[in-house]
């Protein structure tokens, strides 16, 4: 079987030529076209809820929902939210990029080996400082800091406590359906 690699910038050739539309649900992983898994009821209520919750920071970064992220010249995944680096203009002519993130959210029910296994490593080898991934089978959230190569020193689950970026402190039940 022969694969074709692409860059994020024959990515972004394949949407001008219509190739991909808005509306296809695809990111591009090490060069390679992803399906993204379909957003149902839960995932989406805790969306909104995160969006909710962390609009309180919105003085201290950007909220940006299910919007492209590049982190590699191959790779740009479209977290379902992202807290990144003020002021909004510095992302007017460009796409935000890892070093841009201060915080990288997955909310994860059929997805969830896929964030765990194949998007977490890719987060934590482009630097990015801190991951959330919301675990909806479990009900619970997995937090990760200090990326070190393809993997993050410091990692916690959590089922109840608090979440804490920047100065905001969040009750993990409030982010759980």
């Amino acid at each position: 079987m022969i694969r074709h690699r692409f860059s994020v910038e024959d990515f972004h050739r394949m949407a001008e030529a219509g190739i991909l539309s808005e509306d296809d649900r695809v990111e591009l992983v090490r060069g390679e076209v992803v399906e993204l898994s379909p957003i149902g009821k839960r995932h989406a209520y805790v969306l909104n809820t995160l969006v909710d919750l962390l609009s309180a920071l919105r003085d201290q970064g950007v909220l940006s929902v299910q919007n492209p992220l590049v982190l590699f010249p191959d790779t740009e995944v479209y977290p379902d939210l992202a807290l990144l680096q003020p002021p909004r203009t510095r992302y007017r002519d460009r796409l935000p990029e890892a070093n841009d993130a201060l915080l990288v959210v997955e909310v994860a029910d059929t997805s969830l080996d896929h964030d765990l296994q194949v998007k977490l490593p890719l987060y934590a080898k482009a630097g990015v400082p801190e991951v959330w991934v919301v675990d909806l089978v479990r009900d619970r959230v997995h937090v990760f800091r200090k990326p070190q190569g393809e993997a993050y020193q410091e990692a916690r689950v959590l089922e109840d406590g608090e979440l804490e970026v920047l100065s905001l402190k969040v009750p993990v039940k409030e982010v759980l359906p």
